[in-house]
């Protein structure tokens, strides 16, 4: 039983993990059956968790399932501030009516990893909001400025001379400041958190608490190869729809297979370095590796049905090109409608403006024909028609 929880154990530690601090600490702790304390903070800075933010929580289900307590801290007070850590420029402050539309389902996507039933939760406004400037500059007192532009990042603008502003600096000792409110026993995060991370150890120690460990993943590529982030659209989102969600998985590129069956699913990892090693020798399609994984990964967000049906409408539409059967009826209730507007009404756009940028990128068909003119009017002689958007987006009209 011991020798099976310290494998467990080991694999938490090890699997798509960057750095642990302080790992001999750590593992000690989690091996002797006490119940720690793990927080993972989040910042809303968009209305969607995506796989990659998701990495975290998957390690968190790894604790939660071995007993400890979770602890997820949405960030309402530091998202409207802004954290540095991952931007090469000055990201502004979000207007508080954003951060709070955006934090909206942010547990309950959460709960698609997690038991929610068990997880404590909390908005880190309960205690940051509450602070003065006596308390601040008591934080502020415990890390130097030569600390904080010798993060890598910083560096890289100061180099630029690309504007600091002094409301960054402040960011680190809100998010240390949380592990000292919810006395957290081990943080994780990605690698990019690691200064606001230590943050957390450094005023734990001042407040005479014990300084937590830390864990850090890996950060992982989105759908275009660079990093995933909302921003730049490149996201598979935890509420993508299962079919976007397997087609999103089936345009990564091959490269990153293996590194998404590691850090986005829980396939045992013996199955994944076999599958490494048959594509390597060329004994493995790299399309049927990818279907395994976009399987696993709505199969985890969704159910095992769906990711069947996911998979058999990514096959029939894309790999042999025919229109799947089930196809979303949109009723018009006028004589006519522009294209561009029923395209926004089917949900294949998000504006007039979206519509027309696809129709002139030649991304738009009717009944199989490519349409190029954006000033196309829908008539009832196209009733019926079966209008696709891209590789993925179906709609019938109906007048």
């Amino acid at each position: 039983m011991q020798n099976d929880l310290s494998n467990k154990i080991e694999e938490i530690l090890s699997r798509g993990v960057a750095e642990v601090i302080d790992r001999k600490n750590l593992k000690k702790r989690l091996l002797s059956g006490e119940r720690l304390r793990i927080k993972l903070g989040i910042d809303p800075t968009s209305p969607n968790l995506h796989i990659g933010r998701a990495v975290t929580l998957l390690k968190m289900k790894d604790l939660q399932d071995l007993g400890h307590q979770i602890v997820l801290l949405v960030g309402d007070f530091t998202g409207v501030i802004g954290d540095a850590s991952d931007k090469e420029s000055e990201r502004p402050m979000l207007d508080e009516e954003v951060v709070k539309n955006n934090l909206a389902t942010y547990f309950e996507q959460a709960g698609k990893i997690l038991d929610l039933e068990k997880v404590e939760k909390h908005f880190n406004s309960e205690w940051l909001s509450k602070l003065g400037y006596v308390e601040i500059g008591e934080q502020a007192d415990q890390f130097s400025l030569a600390e904080f532009i010798a993060r890598e990042n910083i560096k890289k603008r100061l180099d630029k001379g690309t504007r600091i502003s002094l409301r960054e600096l402040l960011y680190p000792l809100m998010q240390g400041y949380d592990s000292v409110a919810v006395k957290a026993d081990l943080e994780l995060g990605g690698t990019d958190q690691r200064f606001n991370l230590l943050a957390g150890r450094e005023l734990q120690k001042h407040y005479g608490q014990q300084a937590q460990d830390i864990l850090m993943v890996n950060l992982i590529e989105g759908t275009d190869g660079r990093k995933m982030s909302s921003s730049w659209g490149n996201t598979v989102n935890l509420l993508d729809v299962p079919s976007d969600m397997f087609g999103k998985i089936m345009s990564i590129p091959d490269e990153l297979i293996i590194k998404y069956f590691i850090h986005c699913t829980r396939v045992p990892m013996q199955e994944v370095g076999k599958m490494e090693e048959e594509m390597k020798a060329g004994n493995l399609n790299p399309r049927d590796a990818k279907l395994s994984l976009a399987e696993e990964i709505v199969k985890l967000y969704h159910s095992e049905t769906e990711a069947e049906k996911s998979k058999e409408y990514f096959v029939k539409t894309i790999s042999n090109k025919e229109t799947p059967e089930e196809v979303k009826e949109v009723r018009v209730d006028k004589e006519e409608i522009k294209l561009v507007e029923f395209l926004v009404l089917a949900g294949l756009a998000t504006s007039n403006g979206d519509a027309r940028r696809k129709i002139e990128q030649g991304g738009v068909e009717i009944n199989g024909q490519k349409e190029n003119d954006w000033q196309k009017v829908l008539t009832k002689a196209d009733d019926a028609a079966v209008i696709k958007v891209g590789k993925f987006g179906f709609a019938k009209i109906k007048f």
